[in-house]
């Protein structure tokens, strides 16, 4: 006589336990990851363009920023200021204690030792005139979009708090044909 079905049982409790423990080590080790180093970001929008392109999947790291402050240059992206459930990409353009004058299409920046520069930028690939003058505070960043005539950026609602920094691009994934470290940084 043939009795397979308590070994068959047995089997599937053991399956079934291998399962439960391999999905809370995965949780254990993806959950901290998602909420602390890394997290994914599509970018939607033509605030960046040419360097970022709609739909465009990016991997925000979020530890940098931890040990070290934003720089000019960084593409940083970051809870909006006036609703922060929403996330945006931009470049950050000033540093904070700087002075930020947009003169024209011309941004000049007077650092906190005062020396002034005329801000290169072999990024933008379409411009808008704008006149801005502000001086930022110690928790503060102006930011603006590679696209200046679409994007919604420092110019319109302010500088950026540093508190709605989330991190900045690190690695762009999708397309794969444009995949790289350290996306839009090329200045």
């Amino acid at each position: 006589m043939h009795t397979p079905l308590p070994n068959m049982k047995s089997k599937t409790i053991a399956f079934i336990k291998e399962l439960l423990t391999f999905a809370a080590i995965s949780l254990i080790i993806v959950i901290p990851v998602r909420i602390f180093i890394a997290q994914p970001f599509i970018v939607s929008g033509e605030s960046m363009y040419p360097t970022f392109e709609t739909g465009q999947y990016l991997i925000v790291d979020q530890l940098s920023y931890r040990f070290n402050d934003p720089q000019r240059g960084d593409v940083v992206i970051f809870n909006y200021p006036k609703n922060p459930s929403k996330f945006f990409i931009k470049r950050v353009i000033g540093l904070p204690g700087e002075t930020v004058v947009v003169d024209g299409t011309s941004v000049y920046i007077t650092k906190t030792d005062g020396e002034e520069i005329l801000l290169k930028e072999p990024y933008i690939a379409m411009q808008k005139e704008s006149d801005i003058k502000t001086t930022l505070e110690d928790d503060e960043y102006f930011v603006m979009g590679d696209n200046r005539l679409a994007s919604l950026d420092s110019r319109v609602w302010g500088p950026l708090e540093e508190k709605f920094i989330v991190g900045k691009a690190y690695i762009r994934l999708l397309p794969f044909d444009k995949m790289t470290f350290f996306p839009g940084n090329k200045e």
